[in-house]
């Protein structure tokens, strides 16, 4: 199932190579890992992945698997919460977790510049 599509702005923020498919799936075994790994974070925030990956606050690229973060803050009970999205071998986007972020470190990534804010006046 589409939930989202990596787009031309992110691909250039982070710069990323752009790909044939651009488009962000979110297959059964993902979800299940989702709720699987952070239950209670998936019940809260499940309904709202669409909105995360299209309207991120801050975008990032993890070093470490070079999964791209989407974080947004909500406001409401002032939680960041990250969608990773991961390139399959078959060279696709999958939503691969989500979960709710440490306020602190979400601060020091943002100073560190590993997590950008995303400017939708220049997308």
């Amino acid at each position: 199932m589409k939930v989202g599509i990596v787009s031309e702005y992110i691909i250039k923020l982070l710069e990323l190579s752009s790909l044939r498919d651009n488009n962000i799936y979110m297959s059964a075994t993902n979800i299940a890992h989702m709720e699987t790994s952070h239950p209670s974070d998936y019940a809260k925030y499940k309904d709202q992945i669409q909105n995360i990956l299209a309207y991120p606050d801050y975008v990032g690229q993890n070093p470490n698997d070079n999964s791209i973060e989407y974080v947004k803050n909500f406001m409401i009970d002032n939680e960041y919460v990250k969608v990773a999205v991961r390139l399959s071998s078959g060279e696709k986007y999958y939503a691969r977790s989500l979960y709710i972020l440490n306020r602190r470190r979400v601060e020091n990534f943002i100073k560190k510049g590993t997590l950008k804010k995303v400017d939708f006046s220049k997308n």
